[in-house]
């Protein structure tokens, strides 16, 4: 689907944002934040959310202690030095898995098709882990519809999670999740030859790194932030849309 085009846009982060404690209502929490802070969102605006807020809300935490790791999570532990019921969880979340290095990480592809480090397992101290939201696509539509129904606005919702590159060291930012925005840029231009050539970009993933710049990392307090100005196609497909290997497959 194509996209009208951007020529420029604007990035805000919401912060400081309040802690959520599992099962608080995360559209709540961002419109008492515009509230408090004069903030209008704008038909158009792009709000997007880091996954590990979404699944606090959704209450996506297990406890380690209830998790007792098999004999690959054991080796998989060794090799990489991972606690082994970490390892056990992803390995639970995942449907295949393999090691970027000799040591690590866990490149896993997840249950709901992404390809993710540690399949997208977030630690949360020692005793528990965050999983991802069940279905990031249907959790960006509620955001989105909760988020309309208290404004009266038309914003599009982005769920983002922080991922490794195989290839590299360090962290970018993806789109795991997509309400009301289709996730692909597609262009097509005529070559010399007379041939159409179409082009597809993860529109989604764009916008996530854009916002990854001013997104909570390691303490940082925002993990909200609105872009306004770009141009898109209002659609509600989701990631999973343009995923290879989509969920039940």
């Amino acid at each position: 689907m194509s996209h009208p085009p951007t020529s420029a846009f604007t990035a805000f982060a919401l912060e400081p944002f309040p802690e959520l404690r599992p099962g608080d209502d995360l559209a709540g929490a961002v419109t008492t934040f515009l509230t408090r802070h004069h903030i209008a969102l704008e038909d158009g605006d792009i709000v997007v959310v880091a996954s590990k807020v979404v699944s606090i809300a959704e209450r996506r935490w297990v406890d380690l202690s209830a998790v007792t790791p098999g004999p690959e999570a054991v080796e998989l532990s060794r090799r990489t030095g991972k606690p082994a019921p970490v390892v056990q969880v992803i390995l639970d979340e995942s449907t295949d898995h393999y090691l970027a290095t000799e040591r690590g990480p866990i490149i896993a592809r997840h249950k709901l098709g992404l390809g993710l480090t540690s399949a997208g397992v977030d630690r949360a101290g020692p005793d528990g882990v965050w999983l991802l939201p069940a279905d990031p696509d249907r959790s960006a539509r509620g955001l989105r519809d909760a988020l309309q129904a208290a404004t009266g606005v038309r914003a599009a919702v982005l769920v983002v999670d922080s991922d490794g590159r195989p290839d590299r060291r360090g962290a970018t930012v993806i789109a795991i999740g997509a309400a009301g925005i289709a996730p692909l840029r597609v262009t097509e231009c005529v070559q010399p030859d007379g041939r159409t050539k179409r082009q597809e970009e993860t529109f989604a993933d764009l916008l996530a790194g854009a916002a990854g710049i001013l997104l909570g990392q390691r303490g940082r307090g925002a993990p909200v932030a609105v872009l306004r100005g770009v141009a898109y196609t209002d659609d509600d497909a989701g990631v999973a849309a343009i995923l290879h290997h989509r969920q039940g497959d």
